[in-house]
């Protein structure tokens, strides 16, 4: 199951890299679509709409950790306007903390990949890794109304 996720996750990187050179906002938008997928499937878990399976929740974390690694490049400074964007312009200005976010990311998904054993501790690591998600998204995202 891993492999078939890391499998994905490479041709969405592969898909992704190949949209980032030509429209980075379409490419954000994408990995984040994607990430929201994932968020979505460890939503059902937690809530017991979907049987925990370790070796997807584990793979959660693994595309987290893929998305905190590739987001950053995909925030130049050509692509604060355009599209349909939902990037909020302090991220520009405020760059060195923003990065920093998907660090502390990508640092707690693969904590979290390690540390999960059962539904409880997946409970308690997918609940962390989303205070990432929805820190970055309470500073960063503009609210779309």
């Amino acid at each position: 199951m891993i492999r078939v996720i890391v499998g994905i996750s490479a041709l969405a990187f592969v898909v992704t890299a190949a949209m980032a050179q030509e429209d980075p906002i379409k490419a954000r938008q994408a990995l984040m679509k994607s990430n929201g997928q994932q968020a979505a499937l460890g939503a059902k878990m937690v809530k017991g709409e979907e049987p925990f399976d370790l070796a997807k929740a584990k793979a959660i974390f693994v595309a987290i950790q893929d998305v905190a690694a590739k987001a950053p490049a995909l925030f130049p400074e050509s692509s604060k306007t355009g599209g349909d964007t939902a990037a909020d312009p302090k991220i520009w200005s405020n760059m060195d903390d923003f990065k920093a976010m998907f660090v502390k990311l990508g640092a707690d998904a693969k904590a979290a990949q390690s540390s999960v054993t059962d539904l409880e501790s997946f409970k308690a690591a997918f609940g962390n890794v989303g205070k990432d998600c929805g820190g970055c998204h309470q500073t960063y995202r503009v609210k779309k109304s």
